[in-house]
C-alpha cells in the first residue's frame, strides 16, 4: 500500500494549532511547555478579553511553575493602569483596544513579574463594540528578551469563540517566537 502524499494546507490561524499540531501527537500546551523548559524561559501574562484563558492553557501541564510566573486579568482600564502599569495617557490617546496598549501590557507585565517573556491580549469579544473598535478586533503582543511582536486580528464568532480564538492566537505567537516552527518538518 502506498504512503499517503504529504500535502501543503492553508489553515486559518485560529485552526492551525488544533489541526496541524495534533498531527505531531502533542497538544499546543505540551509543546509550549517543552519549548519554555528547553530554553529555560519564564513567562507572565496580562489578559483582557481572554479573561484568564491564556494563563489557564499555560498552566495545563504539570510542572508549569518552572516557566509560568503569573498573570493579571485586567478587564477594566483602571486595572490596566493600576496593576499592569499601562500609562493612562496611552489608553486615553489610543483606546484600550489598540496595538499601543497591547504592547504596553506585554512590556509592563514582563517588568512587574521579572520574566523573560510578557504576553498580552486586549480586544472586543462582544456582543457590543467598544467604539471605535468593532466586535472581534483583537491585539496580541509579546515582549521578548529584546524584541516586541504584535498582531492585529479581526475575529468572527460568538463571544466565547472570539475569546478562545484570541487565546489560541496569543499562544500561537508564543509558539512561533520560541522557534516552534522548526517542530513541523
Amino acid at each position: 500500500m502506498a504512503e499517503p502524499a504529504v500535502q501543503t494546507v492553508e489553515v486559518k490561524l485560529e485552526d492551525f494549532f488544533t489541526k496541524v499540531l495534533s498531527v505531531i501527537g502533542k497538544t499546543t500546551d505540551a509543546q509550549l511547555a517543552d519549548l519554555l523548559k528547553k530554553e529555560q524561559l519564564t513567562i507572565s501574562v496580562a489578559e483582557s478579553l481572554t479573561g484568564g484563558l491564556i494563563s489557564s492553557r499555560l498552566t495545563n501541564i504539570s510542572g508549569s511553575s518552572d516557566y509560568f510566573i503569573g498573570g493579571i486579568v485586567c478587564y477594566s482600564p483602571r486595572v490596566k493602569v493600576m496593576q499592569v502599569g499601562v500609562p493612562a495617557a496611552l489608553i486615553s490617546q489610543h483606546g484600550v483596544v489598540s496595538k499601543e496598549v497591547a504592547v504596553s501590557m506585554a512590556e509592563e507585565v514582563k517588568k512587574r513579574f521579572r520574566t523573560d517573556i510578557g504576553l498580552a491580549a486586549t480586544g472586543v469579544a462582544g456582543p457590543d463594540p467598544i467604539p471605535p473598535a468593532p466586535v472581534g478586533k483583537v491585539f496580541i503582543a509579546l515582549a521578548g528578551k529584546s524584541e516586541i511582536e504584535w498582531k492585529e486580528l479581526s475575529l468572527q464568532g460568538t463571544r466565547s469563540e472570539i475569546r478562545e480564538k484570541a487565546a489560541q492566537a496569543a499562544l500561537g505567537m508564543l509558539w512561533l517566537h520560541l522557534g516552534g516552527k522548526d517542530v513541523i518538518r
